[in-house]
């Protein structure tokens, strides 16, 4: 049961390994499959994890190969965490940036199909924002997938000093 089949270091090398590209994959694969899950999305996540479980362990079955496994992957992702927190270019390669997909009330298409965002999506951003489209100042997709819209300010607020209304 704790017994090792293979040398210990195999399990967190495999498990780097599987991190890593699998790191590399998401992130090519762009921002909106990190986003708001669909069924479609789900199901690709749970098959892409069924698909390298082979690959992790190496048909390790021990308790102690499954613990090692599962370690090196909570240490690989303590480590990026806490490297992109103090790196922005690192984070920038790992999460990625928001990407500017409408503005003045003008939808980048190109922009937007290029990034695999359902117009649906952009259209239930505005109306959560409560926005429409031609007091849309800016439109982003955020690097979470998310889409931020920001209105055009229509009724400028002036601060004047002694002023208190």
């Amino acid at each position: 049961m704790f017994a090792l089949s293979s040398p210990w270091w195999e399990t967190p090398a495999r498990a780097a390994i599987i991190y890593l590209v699998l790191l590399v994959l998401v992130r090519v694969s762009g921002k909106r499959t990190v986003g708001q899950f669909t069924p479609f999305d789900l199901l690709v996540v749970m098959l892409l994890s069924e698909s390298v479980s082979a690959g992790l362990s190496g048909q390790e079955d021990s308790v102690t190969g499954g613990l090692l496994a599962a370690v090196t992957l909570i240490a690989l992702n303590v480590v990026v965490a806490v490297m992109s927190a103090r790196s922005g270019r690192l984070q920038r390669l790992v999460e990625g940036a928001p990407v500017l997909i409408g503005r003045d009330g003008r939808m980048y298409a190109a922009i937007i199909k290029r990034n695999h965002v359902p117009m649906m999506d952009v259209e239930r951003a505005l109306r959560e924002a409560d926005c429409k489209l031609e007091d849309m100042k800016y439109a982003f997709l955020e690097a979470d997938g998310g889409i931020s819209v920001l209105k055009v300010s229509s009724d400028p607020v002036t601060h004047r000093s002694g002023d208190r209304g």
